[in-house]
C-alpha cells in the first residue's frame, strides 16, 4: 500500500508540475523543476495565483531572503485562494515553506479541480462525472474501448487514440491500429495531441502502460485538457454550422425552385398506356414521397425556424429585421407548398386512375379472347357431334375438321399471353368471363381427343364393314377385344396388347411366335392397326382356328368341365389382361359355395352365331 502511495504521489508530482509549468511558460514565466523548492519562497505560487486569477495580487517580495518574507508571500497567495471560494483543508504557509509533499499535492490538486474540471458539464453532470460521461459518450462507437474510469480504462492507450479519431480523424487511422500494441498506441496519441492538438504531454508512457493502478488525478488533469481542447473546438464547428444554416436560409430560392420544377415535370408527363410504365411512374412518385419529399419537409421547418431564429437575434442585438428580396418569404414558401400539396394530389389521382383503366382494359382483353375461343369450341364439338352420312363422307368431315384444330392452339396462345398481362397486372377478379386458360386448354384437349377418337372408330367401322367373312358377333367380339386393350386410345396395339387381346380371344402363341406376328403387322401395316388385327384374326379363324376348335381349346383348359374358373385361366398361363377380359365377357354363374364360374360354351356360342 505503501508503494502504491508513493508511487502515485511521484506521478503527481511530475504530472502537477508539468500541468503548472503550461501555466508559466505560456505567460513569459521560466518553468519549474521542483514543487518543494519551487513553491518554497511563495513567489512561483503567487506568479501562478495571477495567472489563473486573471488577476495582479498586488505587492510582494519578489527574493525572499528570510522565512518570515517567505510566508508573507505564501501567505498572499492562499488567502487569495481562499478569497475565489477554494476551500483548502490543513495547509498552511509553512507547509510549503518546509516542503510537505502531501499538503502541496492536495492544495494543487484542489487548483485543478477548481479552474479546469470544475467548469466540465455534461447533460447536467459536473467536475469529474460529467468529465467521464463526456469521455464514454466520445468513445462508445469503438467497440475495443470501455471508459469507465480515470486509471486502467487507460492503460492500452486506445481511449486516448478513440478521443482524437472522433474529433480529428485524419490525424490517425483507428481501423488500422494494433490493438494490442499499449505502448506504440499510447506513444501515438501523445504525440498527436502534442504536435497536432496543442496538448501537453503531462505523463509518461509507464504512467498508464506499466501501472497496475494509473493515478486517477494525474490522468483526470490529463484527460481534462482533451476536454477543453476539442470543446472549443466544437464550439467553433456549432458557429459554422449556425453560418451555413443562414445561408441555406439565404438560398431558400433553391428549395422554391425545385418545388416549380417538380410540378412542371408531373404536368408534362404522359402515359403510355402500359401497366408497367403506370407502375413504374406509380413507383417513382412512392420513391419521391420518401426521399425528395422528406428532405424539403425538412428544409422547409429548417428555414422556417431558421428565419426565426435570425429575427430574434436582430431584435435582440437592436438591429434591422431581416424582409428577405420579393418571392422569397415564408409566406411566398407557404403557398409553393401548398401549390405542390395539391399537384402530388392530382398525381396520385392520375396514376391511379390510368391503373384501374389499364386492368379494366386487360380484363375485357382477356374475356373477349376467351369467351370467342369457348364459343370456337362449342361450334366444332356440336359440328363432330351433328356428322353423318357414308362411312367415307363421315370420314372426310372429320378429317376436315382434323386440320382445323391447330390453329385453335396458336388462338389459345393468344389467350395465355393476355392472362399472363393480367397476372403481371395483379387482375385476379373478373365479371366478364368464368374461363381461365386452363379451362380451355381442357376443353381443347377434349376436343381433340374426341376428333381423334370419331376417326379412329370411322375407321374401324369401314374394316368391319369390307370383312364379309366374319360374323356381326365375331366382328363385335374382334373390335371390343381390340378397344379394351387399346388402354392409349392410339387405334393400334403394342406387344403386350396384341399377346393379351389375342389370348382372351382362347389365341395363344409362344413369345417367338408373338414378336415375329407383330413384326411382320409393323411392317406391313406400319402399327397393328385396328385393320391389321382383323385381318390376323381373319387369318386365324379361316386357316387355324374353327368354332369347333376354340370349344376344344376351353374344355382342355377347363378339364371338360362345361365352365371355366379364374383358377383354370390362370393354371392355362393365360396372360393377365386376357384373363380380366374374359371375366369381363363370359357369363357369370356361382356354384353352391359362391364361387365364380364362367360360362365358355354359352359364350362361344353367341360369338359364333
Amino acid at each position: 500500500m505503501d508503494s502504491l502511495e508513493t508511487r502515485s504521489r511521484s506521478v503527481q508530482e511530475r504530472t502537477f508540475c508539468k500541468w503548472l509549468n503550461t501555466k508559466l511558460e505560456m505567460n513569459g514565466h521560466p518553468p519549474m523543476s521542483s514543487l518543494v523548492k519551487d513553491l518554497s519562497d511563495g513567489v512561483r505560487l503567487i506568479q501562478l495565483m495571477e495567472i489563473m486569477g486573471d488577476t495582479s495580487l498586488g505587492r510582494y517580495n519578489k527574493n525572499p531572503r528570510i522565512r518570515v518574507q517567505k510566508a508573507e508571500n505564501v501567505n498572499k497567495a492562499l488567502e487569495f485562494i481562499t478569497s475565489r471560494g477554494v476551500k483548502l483543508t490543513n495547509i498552511g504557509p509553512e507547509d510549503i515553506i518546509d516542503g510537505n509533499l502531501k499538503l502541496i499535492l492536495g492544495m494543487i490538486w484542489t487548483l485543478i479541480l477548481r479552474f479546469t474540471i470544475a467548469d466540465i458539464s455534461e447533460e447536467g453532470l459536473s467536475a469529474k462525472e460529467g468529465l467521464l460521461l463526456w469521455c464514454q459518450r466520445k468513445t462508445e462507437p469503438y467497440k475495443e474501448v470501455d471508459v469507465q474510469d480515470f486509471s486502467l480504462s487507460w492503460s492500452d492507450g486506445l481511449a486516448l487514440c478513440a478521443l482524437i479519431h472522433r474529433h480529428r480523424p485524419e490525424l490517425l487511422d483507428y481501423d488500422k491500429l494494433d490493438k494490442t500494441d499499449r505502448h506504440g498506441n499510447t506513444i501515438l496519441a501523445f504525440t498527436i495531441a502534442a504536435e497536432h492538438l496543442n496538448i501537453p504531454q503531462l505523463l509518461e508512457v509507464e504512467d498508464l502502460c506499466d501501472s497496475n493502478h494509473p493515478d486517477e488525478r494525474s490522468v483526470m488533469t490529463y484527460i481534462a485538457s482533451f476536454f477543453h481542447a476539442f470543446s472549443s473546438m466544437d464550439q467553433a464547428e456549432t458557429v459554422s454550422r449556425r453560418v451555413e444554416k443562414f445561408a441555406e436560409l439565404m438560398q431558400s430560392v433553391w428549395l422554391l425552385s425545385a418545388l416549380s420544377e417538380t410540378q412542371s415535370q408531373w404536368a408534362a408527363t404522359v402515359f403510355s398506356g402500359s401497366y408497367t410504365d403506370a407502375k413504374e411512374l406509380s413507383a417513382d412518385f412512392a420513391t419521391y414521397k420518401q426521399t425528395t419529399k422528406r428532405i424539403w419537409v425538412t428544409e422547409r421547418q429548417d428555414v422556417g425556424t431558421l428565419f426565426g431564429n435570425v429575427q430574434t437575434k436582430l431584435k435582440t442585438y437592436g438591429l434591422r429585421e431581416y424582409v428577405p428580396p420579393p418571392g422569397l418569404a415564408l409566406t411566398d414558401l407557404d403557398e409553393a407548398w401548398k401549390g405542390l400539396l395539391a399537384s402530388e394530389a392530382t398525381r396520385s389521382r392520375a396514376i391511379n386512375a390510368q391503373i384501374r383503366q389499364i386492368k379494366e382494359s386487360l380484363r375485357r382483353k382477356f374475356a373477349e379472347l376467351a369467351n370467342d375461343f369457348e364459343r370456337r369450341l362449342h361450334a366444332i364439338s356440336s359440328e363432330l357431334t351433328a356428322i353423318e352420312g357414308t362411312l367415307e363422307s363421315q370420314q372426310e368431315q372429320v378429317q376436315k375438321i382434323q386440320t382445323r384444330l391447330p390453329a385453335l392452339s396458336d388462338v389459345l396462345s393468344n389467350v395465355a399471353s393476355a392472362e399472363a398481362e393480367c397476372g403481371a397486372a395483379n387482375v385476379e377478379e373478373n365479371d366478364y368471363t368464368v374461363f381461365t386458360c386452363q379451362d380451355l386448354e381442357f376443353e381443347l384437349e377434349l376436343l381433340n381427343q374426341s376428333v381423334g377418337k370419331k376417326i379412329a372408330f370411322i375407321d374401324n367401322q369401314i374394316v368391319s364393314r369390307n370383312m364379309t367373312n366374319l360374323t356381326p358377333a365375331q366382328l363385335e367380339q374382334f373390335e371390343s377385344a381390340f378397344r379394351y386393350f387399346d388402354k392409349d386410345e392410339t387405334n393400334t396395339l403394342n406387344l403386350s396388347e396384341m399377346t393379351a387381346a389375342l389370348a382372351s380371344l382362347g389365341i395363344v402363341y409362344t413369345d417367338e411366335d408373338m414378336i415375329f406376328i407383330f413384326d411382320d403387322l409393323t411392317q406391313e401395316y406400319g402399327a397393328v392397326t385396328f385393320e391389321a388385327f382383323i385381318n390376323l384374326l381373319v387369318d386365324i379363324t379361316e386357316d387355324q382356328t374353327s368354332p369347333e376348335q376354340l370349344r376344344e381349346a376351353f374344355r382342355g383348359i377347363a378339364t371338360d368341365k362345361p365352365f371355366v374358373t379364374e383358377l383354370d385361366l390362370r393354371i392355362a398361363h393365360l396372360p393377365p389382361p386376357a384373363i380380366d377380359y374374359l371375366r369381363e365377357a363370359m357369363p357369370l354363374n356361382s356354384n353352391d359355395a359362391g364361387e365364380p364360374e364362367y360360362d365358355y360354351e354359352r359364350w362361344l356360342d353367341d360369338v359364333f352365331a
